[in-house]
């Protein structure tokens, strides 16, 4: 297909797939398992608390769906919850998005610009999308030439975008996660053109084809042995699609999510594949989402908070607007929202992921950096009760949320927007000291402070007229 036809089928496609994307992705969430089985690799276990210090990390998706703005992959699924142009025929819809490789040209990528607005916003860690799904490659493999390093990029000095996104990472001191999707959809080793495609699984019988399944087998493991080996030190294996599984592993909790399941198992070897990764990279986390097991070294909730404290490695999952990729006019959280959600997290004992999609043309949206950078000029000062610390048993008393670092306590007051900050805070439980230094953090200042009825009241400074989304005090 000549490029002049593709980029008509985009024009005359891109305003019926935007008018869904952000429905489906609403629809589609990754539930999170009840179960968790700790690691016992010390070098898993030191990293893994090194990982939880951080707190907060970008995902960026960025793939062949940011050319129309649309929902990444999902949308040549052929599941009941996905809508698409009733006059356009499925596989003429497959062959435009899959097709969508020979016009994704981002001239304009500069990956110092994205670690600098995630440095910027106070972010600690990444998580980038080597390849979603849909197949399309963002990074040189040698299994394919689905990938960015073989369309119009190609001849560019950062064609193997991977590469110099975790080098651009890496100079600011950030730990590197390689988000790898399990399923691949353009392989004819899952999805086999033979037969329909009618939802997300591999669509035909493994136990039939077993020396297909075998092929796919290999394939993912000699791309994900490329991504361990060529591309520099990585701190987190980050596996996407979960119904890639090993059979015995779906238990009536997995049925109850509603998915469809195969009848034949989706085995890739993990054991196989995590031997060779953590041979490369000692230490390296994996985070093979909802497949509870050795391999789930911590558990990622999607679009959601969990309810309650959790006693173990998690991080939230959450994207910036309502969509993971680049959508036009998405509706993006305010910083007040996004800040509030970073605090119930750590309070909780999490991390937080947040998704920023790049556009097309490889810049990120001038009002997401806007964004990030307030969420950074607050973290600049209130992170010492964020960066670092671990939750409390009593972890919250209302709108106050409390961390605790060593033998420092913090509890973080959050504010709604728009509102006039009070001349007075109170809270119960996590009382200071007697005779304790209470700090406001903002400003350094020690504040005045007293308990009454087992409830800690603390006087703001009086020349105190600052606008903030929380308000944080140290003490002991």
């Amino acid at each position: 297909m000549k490029n002049r036809t593709i980029k008509t089928i985009i024009l005359g496609l891109v305003c019926t797939s935007l008018s869904y994307s952000g429905y489906a992705q609403k629809d589609n969430v990754h539930q999170r398992s009840s179960e968790y089985q700790a690691p016992v690799d010390p070098l898993v276990k030191a990293k893994l608390e090194n990982w939880r210090d951080q707190k907060f990390g970008i995902l960026i998706h960025w793939g062949i769906y940011s050319v129309p703005g649309i929902i990444e992959s999902w949308s040549i699924c052929s599941e009941d919850w996905i809508e698409r142009d009733s006059t356009i025929a499925y596989n003429d819809y497959k062959k435009w998005y899959w097709n969508l490789e020979k016009v994704f040209n981002p001239v304009n990528f500069n990956p110092d610009q994205w670690a600098e607005a995630a440095e910027s916003a106070g972010m600690k860690y990444l998580v980038f999308t080597t390849k979603h799904h849909d197949g399309f490659n963002m990074f040189d493999t040698r299994q394919t030439d689905y990938k960015i390093t073989a369309g119009p990029f190609k001849n560019h000095p950062k064609a193997n975008v991977t590469k110099h996104i975790f080098e651009a990472f890496r100079k600011k001191d950030f730990m590197i996660g390689a988000y790898f999707s399990k399923p691949d959809w353009h392989s004819q080793y899952y999805w086999w053109d033979k037969y329909a495609t009618p939802n997300r699984n591999n669509n035909y019988d493994i136990n039939r084809y077993p020396w297909r399944w075998n092929k796919f087998k290999d394939f993912t493991f000699d791309q994900l042995y490329e991504l361990m080996t060529d591309y520099g030190s990585i701190d987190v294996l980050w596996l996407d699609g979960g119904w890639v599984r090993p059979k015995e592993t779906v238990n009536d909790e997995v049925r109850a999510w509603g998915a469809p399941i195969p009848e034949w198992s989706q085995d890739i070897d993990m054991d196989k594949i995590a031997a060779m990764a953590r041979k490369a990279q000692p230490g390296i986390i994996f985070a093979d989402r909802t497949v509870h097991g050795p391999y789930e070294n911590y558990q990622t909730p999607e679009r959601k908070i969990p309810d309650v404290k959790l006693n173990y490695p998690w991080e939230s999952c959450l994207p910036l607007g309502d969509n993971w990729g680049y959508v036009p006019n998405d509706n993006f959280k305010t910083s007040h929202e996004v800040i509030h959600n970073l605090i119930e997290v750590v309070a909780k004992g999490g991390n937080m992921l947040l998704g920023v999609g790049p556009k097309s043309d490889g810049t990120l949206p001038l009002d997401a950096v806007a964004i990030m950078e307030e969420i950074g000029e607050w973290l600049e000062k209130n992170g010492e009760a964020i960066y670092s610390t671990r939750s409390m048993d009593f972890y919250n008393d209302g709108t106050t949320y409390f961390t605790q670092k060593d033998d420092k306590k913090y509890a973080i007051v959050l504010l709604e927007k728009g509102t006039k900050i009070p001349r007075s805070i109170s809270w119960k439980g996590n009382l200071p000291k007697k005779g304790s230094n209470l700090k406001l953090l903002e400003t350094g200042e020690e504040v005045k402070w007293e308990v009454r009825n087992k409830e800690v009241f603390v006087n703001l400074p009086a020349k105190y007229n600052g606008t903030t989304a929380a308000l944080t005090f140290s003490f002991n």
